[in-house]
């Protein structure tokens, strides 16, 4: 049985270290990140990884965030993955910054890359770790995904990157359920 990881995030250079990339910041936290092989196709970039002789697939769309969907659905067909089998990683506004919390299913909470996973999909009971950034306490939300951590942040990031990482591994060791027990709503600034 294969499994699918989809890091959302938005390709190009100017958008590297802007909130809304905090899932592929993650994805380059994971232990073996160093030993995967990135290749392109799906509108995207994936890699494959084994864990408990399972094997999962990583994925990064190339897309723009608001289009994610078309980078998820050619490759859940390719792999043969079921929707239950989708661990879906983005920021996440409604959380303050710092907190986590693993989720099967549920709303899209104006998460514009959750909404084309959806849309595409046909369904949304798919997987999803919430990691998140807060909200923007003056101006629009569109703007503060698209910008970078603040100084303050940015002292407590290495340690919620790291933290995530974890989540990803643990999830992958262990499934939903233990990790969610473990995990959920954890918050790695307090710690």
């Amino acid at each position: 049985m294969v499994k699918l990881i989809t890091f959302l995030g938005n390709p190009g250079p100017e958008h590297v270290s802007t909130r809304h990339n905090i899932a592929w910041m993650i994805c380059q936290r994971l232990s073996f990140t160093n030993q995967l092989v990135w290749k392109s196709k799906f509108k995207g970039l994936y890699a494959s990884h084994n864990a408990n002789d399972e094997k999962f697939i990583l994925l990064k769309p190339q897309t723009y965030m608001n289009l994610s969907g078309e980078s998820v659905l050619p490759c859940i067909n390719f792999f043969k993955i079921d929707i239950q089998d989708i661990l879906v990683v983005h920021d996440e506004l409604d959380f303050e910054f710092g907190r986590t919390a693993l989720k099967d299913g549920g709303g899209l909470a104006g998460h514009n890359g959750l909404r084309s996973i959806a849309t595409t999909l046909g369904r949304q009971d798919f997987l999803r770790l919430r990691l998140g950034i807060g909200r923007p306490q003056h101006g629009s939300p569109h703007s503060f995904v698209l910008s970078s951590f603040n100084n303050d942040q940015q002292i407590d990031l290495d340690k919620i990157l790291d933290g995530a990482a974890e989540i990803v591994e643990y999830f992958m060791r262990h499934g939903l359920a233990r990790s969610a027990t473990k995990y959920n709503k954890k918050n790695f600034i307090n710690e």
